[in-house]
């Protein structure tokens, strides 16, 4: 993942004509920060210290705007909660079906892989993101 910082935030937000705001950047860096894929209830508590007047709806549509403009990519998997990724570049995602872990791969094959016919004829794809689910290396070494 490139450098990412609060320019990003600034140079993304004046684009899409949103206003820089102290908790906007509050949420950012939480999400920049985090060494995890954070959800947005992880990211409400960790703001709240700071702005303890935020609410979780102004955290959580905060997340979803921010994925809107680029800043962030939302991961879904498997009916768990909705987590955020702050890198934005091409990779997949293997999640953890024991602890919930998710962990950043790339693959050049995925990044390329054959979309069939009838889904090239039906729909337009934008984006192509393999999550693999499985037991990853900390939670298998407890089996």
């Amino acid at each position: 993942m490139g450098e990412r910082n609060v320019n990003e935030l600034v140079k993304k937000c004046k684009a899409s004509g949103l206003k820089i705001t102290p908790q906007r950047v509050a949420i950012y860096k939480e999400v920049l920060h985090s060494s995890e894929h954070p959800s947005a209830e992880s990211i409400y508590k960790a703001v709240k210290g700071t702005h303890p007047n935020i609410s979780f709806d102004t955290v959580n549509r905060t997340l979803l705007t921010f994925a809107e403009i680029g800043l962030i990519q939302i991961v879904e998997g498997s009916g768990d909660v909705r987590r955020f990724d702050p890198n934005t570049d091409r990779h997949h995602h293997f999640r953890c079906m024991e602890c919930g872990a998710i962990i950043d791969f790339d693959h050049k094959k995925y990044d390329h892989l054959d979309i069939p016919k009838e889904i090239q004829e039906k729909f337009i794809v934008k984006k192509i993101a393999v999550v693999i689910e499985g037991i990853c290396h900390r939670c298998r070494k407890g089996l």
